[in-house]
């Protein structure tokens, strides 16, 4: 017989300290189940910036956003990639089915450049998502990529390194990355609503290319300098 601690705790009233507060929040899917379920909204939040933590490079933080930036890249809206550390390869994004017409990656020559196009994009309206390797780290920079994304309502994401992860944040949504052999562990360290949320463990299976995709013509992605933004 259930004791009358268990009892009182099954009330939907008394919050616990392994939950969040349900809260609406205007969201893409992830395309990943186990991590829609612990996020506010059930999914990446648009109207407000995401950062993610990787203590390298290449730990599979773009293979995460695969099937949001695909479902965006149905929009009618574009899909920007400020200073990437590596030539994105072109032929992935199309295989995770994104359009790459309306993906366009921006070249920079330093970080306040980036951070100034980053800013630009998010803020326009005409962006549905604007990833960027600058900004990290940066409360002050953060705060600024915020207010854009609340400004013109795109989904923003932030790479930064690990060694942040214990500083405060203005990104409603922060998120640790680290590379798992069997695939990518998530740990959520700021989600709106609070509460403490388990470890996510993806795995990351190459995507399904069916006949539809192969039979595509290869596309390459815009490539553009900052300098064209100020015109």
């Amino acid at each position: 017989m259930p004791g009358s601690l268990d009892l009182i705790l099954e009330n939907p009233a008394i919050w616990r300290g392994d939950q969040y507060a349900k809260v609406a929040v205007e969201s893409v899917v992830t395309g990943f189940p186990e991590l829609d379920a612990q996020l506010p909204g059930g999914g990446w939040p648009r109207a407000a910036l995401t950062e993610l933590l990787v203590s390298r490079a290449g730990a599979g933080e773009l293979r995460l956003l695969m099937p949001a930036l695909a479902q965006l890249s149905q929009a009618e809206k574009w899909l920007v990639l400020v200073a990437p550390p590596h030539q994105p390869y072109a032929p992935g994004f199309q295989f995770c089915g994104v359009d790459l017409a309306r993906v366009v990656v921006v070249k920079t020559r330093s970080d306040g450049e980036s951070l100034w196009a980053a800013e630009r994009c998010l803020r326009c309206g005409s962006c549905a998502a604007v990833l960027s390797w600058a900004g990290g780290g940066s409360p002050s920079a953060l705060r600024r990529l915020q207010l854009a994304a609340e400004e013109g309502k795109a989904v923003g994401v932030v790479f930064g390194s690990t060694r942040h992860a214990a500083q405060p944040s203005p990104a409603p949504l922060r998120i640790q990355l680290s590379a798992h052999r069997t695939g990518l562990e998530l740990q959520i360290l700021k989600r709106r609503g609070g509460g403490w949320a388990p470890p996510v463990l993806l795995q990351l299976d190459p995507p399904r290319i069916d006949e539809s995709v192969m039979s595509l013509t290869p596309q390459t992605m815009k490539r553009i300098d900052v300098r064209m933004l100020r015109e």
